[in-house]
């Protein structure tokens, strides 16, 4: 009939646009793969050359409009060729996409990652401010990649050689850029690989001295070149010891004693900072075990931890293995915290710290001031102690505006039932001045500069 005609005609229409339909999204994702492959590396899904090249362009601009730097890096991983041909292809092409992922790990969200090809990798950095935030982006890659890879039952050692070129200090494209981060990188081969190099001769300067420090921190940790200086900490009315803090410097064989302030921020950014800092607080709970056993005073002894300790190690389960190990008392360790530690998940940060709290130790603020403190964190937090920068204690004589902080911070301590210490008092005016103000404690170099332990023990023996 005419209506079954209709409606057959009707039916074969509407199949007829599924099938177009389907035709069209078959080709649509035909297109979109065409595009993927052209502008991905197959195997890492990493952009390719092309398309680093056109994210350059574009961070070029940016830069150009905020008046800011790129790096460009150039990456090869030192023997990949030798795991390659012993274990099979497939097993490097499983290294080649774990090294993806750790690069990916140690760099922003707004930095491009990409594969060249074979174990050639690049890198962009963009909107750098300060060429001083490059170094240890450097220092986390060759730290992350130095580190095994467990491959189909293998360890694999596996290293990066990084070569640098930035934008614009050496040359004003991606072609240009690319050459000189190539000359970089044969430089950074040539010197045995695992290092980075810059172009510029006088960064490689600096980058050399770094690197060196670096490596030569594993080394002090094996040879046992650390020791630490105890600074006593004084009652400010009764002029007695009742604590030291632990300072951790580097007896280096060539160089000599290396303060804290040029190896610490380099440990920072590796994986050093956590190994050191388990060395010190189990060194300065010894040393005062040692101390109460031959007969002196009980004291508390200080010791820093630091925002990457909370970071990346296990600080409640380091201090209770240290205080199990040496038989120190809980009521007798402080752990003085950086304000930079509040920077980190302020959750867990208080959880731990509450944690810590139930075990007995004290816990102060450090560099009081200077930072990122909250009243509502030092609520929270349960602190017992701030620490007053010494930046603040040392121009009291002469500036009201420090001599009005530091008695904020002591009427504001107490009003919260919080002790207060005052570093770097160098002179029997600033130490009036504080037992004026109401300081708590003191400590610095009119006291007493820190001291090995042998001098310490002499000292407390005295002041007691």
């Amino acid at each position: 009939t005419p209506a079954m005609g209709m409606g057959l005609l009707v039916t074969a229409l509407i199949e007829e646009r599924r099938e177009a339909r389907k035709a069209v999204a078959a080709r649509t994702l035909a297109e979109e793969e065409v595009v993927r492959l052209a502008y991905h590396d197959p195997l890492t899904k990493l952009p390719n050359r092309l398309l680093i090249q056109d994210r350059f362009r574009q961070a070029i601009a940016y830069a150009e409009r905020e008046s800011c730097k790129l790096a460009l890096l150039s990456l090869d991983l030192d023997k990949f060729k030798t795991i390659n041909e012993s274990l099979g292809h497939g097993l490097g092409d499983e290294l080649i996409c774990e090294v993806a992922l750790r690069l990916i790990s140690c760099v922003r969200d707004t930095d491009t990652v990409g594969r060249q090809g074979g174990d050639e990798f690049l890198v962009v950095l963009s909107a750098i401010k300060d060429v001083d935030v490059i170094a240890p982006v450097l220092m986390k890659i060759i730290e992350r990649l130095r580190e095994p890879c467990h491959i189909g039952g293998y360890d694999l050692h596996t290293s990066v050689s990084v070569g640098i070129a930035l934008f614009p200090d050496d040359g004003p494209d991606f072609d240009i850029l690319l050459k000189k981060a190539d000359t970089a990188l044969s430089r950074a081969k040539d010197a045995g690989g695992n290092v980075y190099q810059f172009f510029d001769e006088q960064m490689n300067v600096d980058a050399i001295e770094r690197l060196d420090l670096s490596n030569g921190i594993r080394r002090a940790l094996d040879q046992k070149e650390f020791i630490l200086h105890y600074q006593p900490q004084i009652d400010i009315l009764t002029g007695r010891v009742i604590g030291a803090e632990a300072l951790i410097r580097w007896q280096h064989p060539e160089i000599g004693m290396i303060p804290p302030g040029r190896f610490i921020p380099i440990a920072e950014e590796g994986l050093l900072i956590v190994p050191i800092g388990e060395w010190v607080l189990g060194e300065a709970c010894r040393q005062a075990v040692a101390w109460r056993k031959a007969g002196l005073p009980e004291l508390v002894v200080a010791v820093n931890v630091s925002a990457g300790q909370f970071k990346r190690g296990n600080v409640e389960e380091t201090v209770i293995k240290v205080l199990k190990e040496t038989g120190h008392n809980p009521a007798c360790l402080e752990l003085e915290l950086t304000e930079s530690v509040l920077l980190q998940d302020v959750d867990i940060v208080m959880a731990t710290v509450k944690r810590l709290k139930t075990l007995g130790v004290k816990l102060s603020i450090d560099d009081f001031g200077t930072g990122y403190s909250s009243l509502s964190y030092l609520k929270r937090l349960d602190v017992d102690k701030l620490k007053i920068d010494q930046s603040f204690v040392r121009d009291m004589a002469v500036d009201p505006a420090n001599l009005a902080i530091v008695h904020a911070v002591v009427q504001m301590a107490h009003s919260l039932n919080l002790k207060t210490i005052a570093e770097g008092v160098e002179d029997i005016g600033a130490a009036n001045q504080l037992r004026n103000l109401g300081c708590d404690e003191v400590q610095g170099f009119y006291f007493s500069r820190p001291l090995i332990e042998s001098d310490f023990a002499r000292f407390l023996a005295q002041h007691s």
